[in-house]
């Protein structure tokens, strides 16, 4: 009887928690969100781009990060100079045909004071590598139409080789045309309905 009980009580236990934990779902609003990035030209100034197209999810726990999720459309990369972009999407760079998008999920956060550091799985170019990405991240509010709002600002920095953009014309000076190390920029709001 008293190990029925027992039993009882630790699956009341468990269901109460489960209820205590009240994660919210949010989901990245792209009219209110930039997804960019940055190359050093010639090694003498940065060209910097966005893409346009791009799905992402924030899970949080009242005001504290839980997970990340965002795919970005390769096809829809643009730095300003149409024939720019088309390059940038052939083999010689992105190879958007074979490599349509660019994934990112979140395998843990570490919380430092108010900020974050996702410490994700960041796929580009069928190349999967973890990826740090230190966050600051908004407290959440109530807008205008009653839905709840976040803002998520991040930037880091990888090494386009590390994920195959091997692309490497050289300069008579032997510096390269584009540089290895490319800057990462988001700025992003996320949103989660007005309970009905």
């Amino acid at each position: 009887m008293r190990l029925k009980q027992t039993l009882t009580s630790v699956a009341a236990a468990l269901l109460l928690g489960s209820f205590a934990f009240a994660a919210d779902n949010y989901t990245i609003d792209p009219a209110h969100t930039r997804v960019g990035f940055s190359a050093r030209h010639f090694g003498i100034s940065n060209v910097k781009g966005i893409f346009r197209e791009f799905t992402g999810t924030l899970v949080l726990d009242g005001e504290v990060l839980k997970e990340a999720t965002a795919t970005i459309q390769v096809q829809s990369i643009a730095t300003g100079v149409a024939q720019r972009d088309h390059h940038l999407r052939t083999a010689d760079f992105f190879d958007a045909t074979n490599h349509p998008t660019i994934n990112f999920k979140t395998k843990r956060i570490e919380k430092q004071g108010n900020d974050f550091t996702m410490v994700a799985d960041f796929t580009m170019r069928g190349v999967t590598k973890e990826l740090r990405l230190p966050v600051t991240l908004s407290k959440p509010i109530k807008d205008p139409w009653g839905a709840t709002r976040v803002g998520l600002e991040a930037k880091t920095k990888l090494n386009r080789k590390d994920y195959g953009i091997r692309y490497n014309d050289l300069l008579e000076s032997g510096i390269p045309a584009v540089g290895d190390e490319i800057e990462i920029e988001i700025n992003a709001e996320a949103t989660r309905p007005a309970a009905k």
